[in-house]
C-alpha cells in the first residue's frame, strides 16, 4: 500500500517537472488578470442561499417610514421582504388616488405584503374590473381594509374577467358577486372551466335528485357557500351521499335539506365531516340522548359538524356545568355558536338578575351581542 502511495506521488512530481514554464507562468498571470472578474460569480454560487435570505433593507426601511407592520409582514410574508425590485411607492399613490389614507395603505400592506409587488397597469385593471361590481371607490377600500387579499392574490386580470361574467350568467348580484370576492377570492383565481366543471357537478346531483328549478338551487347555494368551487368533485360527491345516507334520506327530503342547510356543509372534508358527526352522536348518547334525537339536533343546525370535536365537547361540558340539561342544548342548538367566553359573561349576567333557564329556556343565550343588550336592558327595568 505503502509502495504504491509513493509511485503515486514520483509519477505526479515527474509530471509537474515536464510541464512547460512558460505555460505555468501563462496560467498563473491568468489567474491573476481574470480572478477578480470570475471572483464574484463563483462567491454568488457559493453563497446563493445567504443571499436569498436576505432581507433587503432599505426596502425594510422604506416601509417602516410608511407605518408597515415590520413583523407582521415577517409573519405572513416574509418573501416580500427579500425583494429587489417592488412598487410601494405607485402603490401608495395609486391607493391615495382613490382616496385611502396613509393609516389604510399601511394597514394593507401589513395584511397582505404581496400588495407591493402588483403593477400601476395591473392596479388599473383590476380595479376597472372591481368597480364594475361596486358602485364607488370607497367600497372597493372598505373591502380591501377588511380583506386586502381579495383584489391582491391573483394577476391575472383577464382571468378574473372571465370568472365574473361565467357568475353573472347564472344569475348572481352584485352583492354575491362582493360576497365572494371578501370570503373566498381563490375562486376568481380558478380558470372558468373549472369554476364550470362545479357547477354542471351541482346541476347534475340536484337534477339526480329529481330537482325541477336547478338555476334558482345553483344561485342559492352559490351565495351560501362559496367555498365548495374550491373543493373537488369527488368531495362534494362524497359529502352528498353522506349526508344522504346518514339521515336515511330520500331524494326530496334531500333536496329540502340543500335547499337549507345542507349546502353549508359541502365543503368540509369529507373524512372531517364523518369525524365530526361520529364526535356529535358519541357526545350525546353517551348523556342519555336517542338516535333520533341525534339525528333532529345535527339536521336542525348541520353547521354544527364545523367545530371541532374538542371545541363541541368543551362547550357541552360547560353548559352542563352551568346546570344546563342537555335537553335543553339540544333544543336551542344556536348556543354552541358562541364562543365559552361569551356563553360564561351572559350566564354570570343573568344569575346576577336570577334568570331562571328552566323557566325561560337558553334561547337568550344565542342572541346576536345588540338583542342581547337589549334583552338584558329590560330584566334589569322589570
Amino acid at each position: 500500500m505503502i509502495l504504491a502511495m509513493r509511485r503515486m506521488m514520483n509519477t505526479n512530481n515527474l509530471f509537474l517537472s515536464s510541464m512547460n514554464n512558460s505555460w505555468l507562468i501563462k496560467l498563473s498571470t491568468e489567474i491573476v488578470f481574470r480572478g477578480a472578474s470570475r471572483r464574484g460569480f463563483c462567491l454568488k454560487l457559493g453563497r446563493a442561499n445567504d443571499v436569498s435570505d436576505k432581507e433587503n433593507n432599505i426596502l425594510v426601511s422604506s416601509l417602516k417610514v410608511m407605518g408597515v407592520d415590520i413583523k407582521m409582514v415577517r409573519q405572513r410574508q416574509p418573501g416580500i421582504l427579500r425583494k429587489q425590485v417592488t412598487n410601494e411607492e405607485g402603490l401608495t399613490r395609486f391607493l391615495q388616488a382613490k382616496g385611502a389614507n396613509k393609516e389604510t395603505i399601511a394597514g394593507i400592506i401589513s395584511r397582505y405584503p404581496r400588495a407591493i409587488t402588483r403593477s400601476y397597469q395591473s392596479l388599473k385593471e383590476r380595479w376597472e374590473i372591481w368597480r364594475s361590481i361596486l358602485m364607488t371607490d370607497q367600497e372597493i377600500l372598505t373591502i380591501l381594509q377588511r380583506s386586502p387579499e381579495s383584489f391582491f392574490r391573483s394577476g391575472n386580470n383577464a382571468n378574473m374577467q372571465k370568472n365574473i361574467s361565467y357568475f353573472c350568467s347564472l344569475g348572481l348580484t352584485s352583492s354575491d358577486l362582493c360576497k365572494m370576492l371578501t370570503r373566498a377570492p381563490r375562486v376568481f383565481s380558478n380558470s372558468v372551466e373549472l369554476n364550470k366543471q362545479m357547477a354542471g357537478l351541482l346541476y347534475e346531483i340536484y337534477s339526480s335528485l329529481g330537482g325541477e328549478n336547478s338555476d334558482d338551487f345553483i344561485k342559492q347555494l352559490i351565495s351560501k357557500n362559496v367555498f365548495v368551487f374550491l373543493r373537488s368533485s369527488k368531495q362534494v360527491k362524497a359529502n352528498v351521499q353522506f349526508l344522504q345516507s346518514s339521515f336515511d334520506l330520500n331524494n326530496q327530503q334531500l333536496l329540502t335539506l340543500l335547499h337549507a342547510e345542507g349546502g353549508d356543509v359541502l365543503d368540509l372534508s369529507n373524512e372531517y365531516l364523518k369525524k365530526t358527526f361520529a364526535n356529535v352522536k358519541k357526545k350525546l348518547l353517551s348523556h342519555g340522548c336517542t338516535e333520533k334525537e341525534v339525528d333532529t339536533f345535527v339536521m336542525k343546525h348541520l353547521r354544527i359538524l364545523y367545530l371541532s370535536s374538542q371545541n363541541l365537547n368543551d362547550k357541552i361540558d360547560f353548559l352542563l356545568q352551568a346546570n344546563i340539561s342537555i335537553q335543553q342544548i339540544v333544543k336551542s342548538p344556536l348556543v354552541l355558536d358562541k364562543s365559552i367566553s361569551t356563553l360564561s359573561s351572559r350566564i354570570e349576567e343573568l344569575e346576577k338578575l336570577d334568570y331562571n333557564f328552566t323557566v325561560h329556556g337558553i334561547g337568550i343565550l344565542a342572541l346576536s351581542k345588540p338583542r342581547f343588550a337589549v334583552k338584558l336592558g329590560k330584566f334589569h327595568c322589570t
